[in-house]
C-alpha cells in the first residue's frame, strides 16, 4: 500500500510523486493529522474558513 503525503505549504494530500500535484512544492510529510474532502468548495463553509477554493483532499494539520 502506498504511503499518502501532505504538501506543507497548501496541504493537498496526494498518493505518488514527490511534488504537490496542487502547487509543485517538494515540501511534503507522511505525518499529517485528519482530512477534509471538499467536494464542492463555494457552498461548503469549512472550505470558506480554510480558505480552500479547489475541491480535493487536505489535511488539517501537517508537521
Amino acid at each position: 500500500m502506498v504511503k499518502q503525503k501532505a504538501c506543507k505549504i497548501c496541504n493537498t494530500i496526494f498518493d505518488s510523486g514527490e511534488k504537490c500535484p496542487n502547487c509543485d512544492s517538494k515540501e511534503t510529510t507522511e505525518s499529517f493529522k485528519g482530512r477534509i474532502v471538499v467536494v464542492n468548495p463555494e457552498k461548503s463553509e469549512i472550505a470558506k474558513k480554510l480558505d480552500l477554493k479547489d475541491k480535493g483532499t487536505f489535511a488539517i494539520k501537517t508537521r
